[in-house]
């Protein structure tokens, strides 16, 4: 976009001009951006040229996210493609929304309008707030293209100044990124989690998005955390307010969705490595239920005590983790693993750690597999003694 007045460039698109060379540069790939800017220049403004092409290009990252028929309508901004919830679930949240008998929600720090979107076509009505002026013009924009106008009100206020008693629920998706990248301090999120804390607890209910890493420690007392994945991809944690389950832990995984729930289980036992592992799924780690994971198991146990690799001699089927056969355990030694990937054939080698400081790719660089087979290597822990293992995907019978 024009980054002179990138309020008004983003307006010229909305414009009947502007919409045409969006469908017109639609399609264009990045190395045949020059030349079509160069022919489009001809006819056009060169800013409004300049910003359908932006704006193309963001689409085009935007359909990981949102799936190519959203994207293609919708409108977006650098930030807003990076931080923007991924559909999926946006629409998982809003279902909880709904089922909780949820009918207007006050969407605190909008962004683009992704979440507001997904409360939308849960048929609930939306406040939508942002201070950024572009932002919420984003976001107004896309309420409009999807159809959504008459239940999404976008606001371009200070979240911290909005009154939301009128509305059933709240959520708040603090910024989590500043002039130097991510932010890992909670009270550096803008706005800081305390005042959303507070925000929450003085709603009906509540959700708060935070980072998937937060110390389990800084969840409040009066909150259930639900930490969500998607196709394997840890997404977000969400501190739920006002359900009636504060002290509560869950891991949901995406699609489904499954949810599994902390029962409060001790540690799992260390035992020997067994013929199968399994690789708990990322929001049961983060959510501290591999335990529960375990207990799925028959005869389910720790490789080490400081890993969250499970181990167990049946292989059981659960959605919760992915197991592996394994076919070989070695002492972590570069020459012994190229020697027999050497004698297997492997060829294509995925290199999976937990307690290892070795680098994957500089593994492979190491080992330089080659032949017509594929296989796993993991480089652990065993009982505290630095080993790998490897294997092949296992797929249970049903």
């Amino acid at each position: 976009m024009n980054d002179l007045d990138p309020l008004s460039s983003f307006a010229s698109l909305l414009t009947g001009r502007g919409r045409d060379l969006l469908d017109e540069v639609r399609d264009t790939e990045p190395a045949q951006e020059l030349a079509v800017a160069t022919r489009l220049r001809r006819e056009h403004p060169a800013e409004l040229v300049s910003a359908a092409l932006g704006q193309a290009r963001l689409r085009q990252r935007a359909v990981v996210k949102f799936g190519a028929a959203d994207a293609g309508r919708m409108y977006f901004t650098p930030n807003g493609v990076e931080q923007s919830t991924r559909a999926s679930v946006a629409a998982y949240r809003a279902r909880r929304f709904q089922e909780l008998g949820v009918r207007s929600v006050a969407d605190l720090c909008c962004g683009i309008g992704g979440d507001a979107i997904a409360l939308a076509r849960a048929g609930i009505r939306v406040l939508a707030v942002d201070r950024d002026p572009l932002t919420a013009a984003v976001a107004r924009a896309n309420a409009d293209a999807l159809g959504l106008g008459e239940l999404i009100e976008v606001r371009e206020a200070d979240v911290t100044e909005v009154a939301t008693a009128a509305y059933d629920a709240v959520f708040v998706d603090p910024a989590r990124r500043g002039g130097r990248g991510r932010v890992f301090d909670p009270e550096a999120y803008s706005p800081p989690l305390s005042w959303a804390v507070r925000t929450a607890l003085e709603a009906p209910l509540a959700a708060l998005k935070i980072a998937p890493g937060i110390p389990h420690e800084t969840v409040p007392a009066e909150a259930g955390a639900e930490w969500i994945s998607d196709s394997g991809d840890v997404k977000e944690a969400v501190l739920w307010f006002g359900t009636g389950e504060a002290g509560s832990v869950r891991a949901t995984l995406l699609p489904g969705p499954r949810t599994l729930f902390g029962r409060g289980l001790p540690d799992p036992q260390v035992r020997p490595l067994g013929r199968y592992l399994y690789e708990p799924d990322g929001a049961a780690i983060r959510a501290h239920l591999v335990a529960e994971v375990a207990e799925e198991l028959d005869g389910g146990g720790l490789l080490d005590e400081t890993i969250a690799y499970i181990t167990a001699d049946s292989l059981d089927p659960t959605p919760y983790a992915t197991a592996y056969e394994i076919t070989d355990q070695l002492p972590f030694s570069v020459k012994k693993l190229k020697a027999l990937l050497r004698e297997r054939g492997v060829g294509v080698l995925t290199v999976k750690k937990r307690g290892s400081a070795v680098e994957p790719e500089e593994l492979r660089r190491k080992v330089k597999p080659q032949g017509p087979n594929s296989a796993t290597v993991f480089l652990t822990r065993v009982k505290g003694a630095p080993t790998m293992l490897l294997g092949r995907p296992a797929t249970p019978k049903n």
